[in-house]
């Protein structure tokens, strides 16, 4: 696939006039040859045959109400185009973007691994065993309104319909469906009217499974099963779930003070819900099919000679999950209900399916069993019965505070001020005392309050309901024990995973010997049975030390940790906030995956999916399907084959690149007195906290500087102007200084001999393609005061340096000229995202004028809307946010 398919530019010809279509119908034609004149001169300022100056002066021309209509426009129509190249990206199964020989597959890969001499068996048990987590967040990045979301989705089906049509009055039809569907989108307000609320969020991720997963997973366990029967005549067992997916919606509190311990309950009792009616819409389905009469001796025991066997026992199961179903809608309503008949657990449901299961196939009906019976079998398997484990997320201080008050309660002294194995010995006595900590009551502070109440919770709840409780800014083994001991005084009798987050360059580096530590403690030990969780933060190491440093730290701490459980005879768990973009982590899950230190994987990975991508991930079934594809694959060649380990020298090397990049990057972020001041007027971070993304506020704390922002907010930011900072700062410097210390050769190698650093480059070139100097230098000339201009300058000159250094390291003459798919979709969008650009920032110049009481022609709310909907249709056409 080196160009844009055909297909794909003919549906966003279609989409395109269509929409043409809908906002003359609306508007009139005269505003559809006015969006039609900007986008032909902004296609020609793309082209090098205007000057950005003439697109600006015709956009600065345009009265305060025709702003929010021309920027609606735009915003539409990119995300049209994502809709087609959504549909087009799940008909050719490319989820992701490769380069060349990159792009995975389950039956190469099982190929190469049989030609490598592993025996078919090794394989299975591997595969079968493997356990791959994906945590779907509720982290702001998804700018679009669920609402418009189904919208694209029935646009997809109707794409689908029109290449199959049978004649001109079919195509006819659906073209006139589409057109239906563009105008109701039209006609539709993209930006929320209020920020979702955590339970907002939940349901949203419940969506994702319900249109979806719940299709996608069976259908792709279907093809791994053909495949290992194939490779080894062996089936994947009924109860094999090498793919599971958790959930932080309604679980992550960090910062989040709408996430309260009676929402994580609601969110609980929802999740159940959801899964108990998808399972008794299946089960109804199901006991219509199976009107079959030969029954195996078991089964004919359990139900006794009747004519229809397997409808009377699935007949049992549905009032089972019906009397569920009334129980748990009860508890959302606050009201007592009581049934004998009530699933609680997995097994409930199981041991009746596979029941029928056994019998279909003792019968000599297997074809039949293998149907939607087997289906129902492998959702169970992965969604359980609660559809998504739920995570908890809390910050380490919130903990401490907790237990410093309880101390100070029971006259211990102050807990803050004790030195760490105080802390450590004190917690372990606790922890092994039979006694409770602290009475049922007792006077606390309305936060440590919230944080018992959600141990409560966890208390009260179904092990297999929740994952892991993380603790993010985690420092010190003390951390984890905190949780321990508040969960035993909420009255927990069981163990619960406790996953340490480690997040900035010093909490990394950190890491191993908080791990070791806690290890070495007999009664943790005992505690977590010899698993352990460790949580490896991308966003903030990124915020604080730059990309490049950053994934060096991440790549290291990686290492000693594994060493360090390898040494304890304990298996651990990787757990990878890994975001969307290029700055929290993101990039192609395979070359991710295989990015990892070796030995690192080892059959079982945990990793967010945050925002828009899960939307582009797993949004459409054909393309969820690979997606996990391409999960699957990625672990199993990271356990079984490896890449091998850096040598010496590159490590050392390395070693040098990461502290020059992190001197760069801290240079200019944390010390140039400057840079607050010219990020802040150059970017739309502080316009950014009135855009209803997400129930999380911008910041952790009120007021503050750059340390106090999210990372999604500060890379939203700098996207939305086109300069990309976080993700190629620092970068600049350790490239230059490598390159003039004569280091080509050796960086060339490293980029063709070591999958960590080849990704890193591959990452720096695709988010330097996605640079717009010009862009960056008008929203400069606007809204920058000219005494910080000169720090714009040098940036734009460190960022084109880059580009030169980079292209003579991979010796390229432009940057993804061995990704052409992504070069020509960035080139494609240009033209419609620059016109946002420029309306951005004359909107941003507008709206701060406003609010500085200078002029304000209109009323400031209509300034505000276009501007929100500049950043969405900005989002859009990149494909990301934060």
């Amino acid at each position: 696939m080196t160009n844009l398919d055909a297909s794909l530019r003919e549906q966003v010809r279609i989409l395109g006039e269509g929409l043409g279509r809908t906002m003359s119908a609306a508007r009139g034609e005269e505003f559809l040859a006015l969006v039609e004149s900007i986008r032909n001169l902004s296609k020609q300022v793309h082209q090098g045959e205007a000057t950005p100056q003439c697109l600006s002066q015709m956009l600065n021309d345009l009265d305060d109400e025709m702003l929010l209509p021309v920027a609606r426009a735009f915003n539409q129509f990119l995300n049209l185009a994502n809709a087609a190249e959504q549909h087009y990206r799940a008909r050719e199964r490319v989820v992701e973007d490769y380069r060349a020989g990159e792009q995975p597959g389950l039956t190469l890969l099982l190929d190469k691994l049989k030609n490598s001499g592993l025996a078919p068996q090794v394989i299975y048990k591997s595969l079968t065993e493997q356990r791959v987590e994906l945590v779907f967040t509720a982290h702001p990045t998804e700018i679009s309104r669920r609402t418009l979301i189904q919208k694209y989705d029935l646009l997809d089906d109707c794409l689908t319909d029109y290449e199959t049509c049978p004649n001109d009055k079919a195509r006819q039809d659906v073209l006139h469906r589409l057109e239906q569907l563009i105008a109701q989108a039209w006609h539709t307000d993209e930006i929320r009217a209020q920020r979702p609320t955590p339970v907002d969020e939940a349901r949203w991720g419940f969506a994702v499974i319900e249109n979806s997963l719940w299709q996608a997973v069976p259908a792709y366990y279907r093809q791994l099963d053909e495949q290992l029967i194939t490779l080894t005549g062996q089936s994947l067992p009924l109860d094999a779930a090498p793919i599971r997916f958790a959930s932080w919606m309604g679980g992550d509190r960090d910062g989040n003070p709408r996430v309260t311990a009676r929402i994580t309950q609601e969110v609980l009792w929802l999740s159940r819900w959801m899964a108990a009616d998808l399972y008794y819409r299946d089960i109804d389905q199901l006991r219509a099919e199976l009107s079959m009469y030969q029954a195996s001796a078991a089964l004919t025991e359990r139900v006794g000679p009747v004519r229809e066997p397997y409808r009377v026992i699935l007949g049992q199961v549905r009032d089972r999950l019906r009397a569920t179903l009334d129980w748990l809608k009860a508890q959302l309503d606050g009201k007592p209900y009581d049934d004998e008949r009530i699933l609680f657990e997995v097994a409930g449901l199981r041991e009746p399916l596979v029941l029928c299961y056994e019998s279909l196939c003792e019968q000599g009906m297997k074809v039949i069993a293998d149907g939607l019976l087997l289906d129902i079998l492998r959702r169970l398997a992965t969604f359980g019965m609660n559809l998504l484990r739920l995570d908890v997320r809390q910050e380490a201080p919130r903990h401490a505070q907790a237990i410093a008050e309880a101390a100070n309660y029971l006259g211990l002294g102050d807990y803050a001020e004790w030195d760490e194995q105080r802390k450590v010995d004190f917690l372990l006595h606790e922890l092994t005392n039979p006694r409770p900590l602290l009475p049922e009551h007792w006077p606390c502070s309305d936060e440590t309050r919230e944080v018992l109440d959600t141990c409560k919770v966890i208390a009260r709840e179904r092990a297999d309901a929740l994952g892991a409780y993380v603790i993010s800014m985690a420092a010190q083994p003390s951390d984890v024990l905190a949780v321990a001991l508040l969960l035993k005084t909420a009255g927990l009798e069981r163990t619960m995973r406790i996953a340490p987050l480690f997040e900035t360059l010093a909490d990394l580096e950190r890491a191993p010997k908080v791990i070791d530590g806690l290890l070495s403690l007999p009664w943790y030990q005992q505690y977590t049975s010899g698993r352990q969780e460790v949580m490896i933060g991308y966003s903030d190491s990124a915020k604080d030390a730059g990309q490049l440093a950053a994934s060096w730290a991440q790549y290291r701490a990686q290492e000693a940790v594994t060493r360090v459980c390898a040494a304890r005879k304990v298996h651990l768990t990787l757990f990878h906030g890994r975001g969307g973009t290029v700055g929290r982590g993101g990039g192609p899950t395979q070359a991710a995956i295989l990015a990892q230190p070796p030995g690192s994987v080892q059959g079982r990975l945990k990793v967010t999916e945050q925002g828009e991508m899960i939307r582009f991930k797993f949004g459409l079934p054909a393309l969820a399907e690979r997606a996990l594809e391409v999960y699957t694959c990625a672990v199993l060649e990271a356990t079984l084959a490896p890449p091998p380990a850096p040598k010496d020298e590159w490590r050392l090397l390395m070693d040098n690149i990461a502290n020059d990049a992190v001197e760069g990057y801290r240079a200019l972020v944390k010390d140039h007195p400057d840079f607050v001041r010219y990020f802040r007027q150059l970017t739309p971070e502080q316009e950014l906290s009135k855009l209803p993304l997400g129930s999380r506020p911008a910041k952790r704390k009120g007021g503050g500087g750059i340390e106090s922002l999210r990372a999604i907010p500060w890379i939203f930011a700098w996207t939305q102007v086109r300069l990309m900072l976080p993700a190629w700062l620092g970068s600049d410097v350790a490239l230059d200084k490598a390159i003039e210390r004569g280091e080509t050769q050796a960086l060339r190698e490293m980029i063709d001999g070591w999958p960590f650093f080849a990704s890193n480059m591959n990452m720096l070139e695709m988010v330097l393609a996605k640079v717009d100097l010009a862009t960056v230098e008008d929203y400069e000339s606007l809204l920058v005061e000219d005494d910080l201009k000169p720090l714009g300058k040098t940036l734009r000159v460190r960022e084109k340096q880059l580009v030169e250094r980079l292209l003579i390291l991979r010796e390229q003459t432009q940057l993804l000229e061995r990704v052409p798919l992504t070069q020509q979709a960035i080139s494609v969008r240009n033209p419609y995202i620059i016109p946002l650009h420029q309306l951005q920032s004359e909107l941003l110049a507008r709206v701060r004028a406003c609010e500085q009481a200078q002029i304000c022609s209109t009323q400031p709310e209509m300034l505000e809307r276009a501007l929100m909907v500049t950043m969405a249709g900005i989002a859009a056409g990149l494909r990301n946010t934060g």
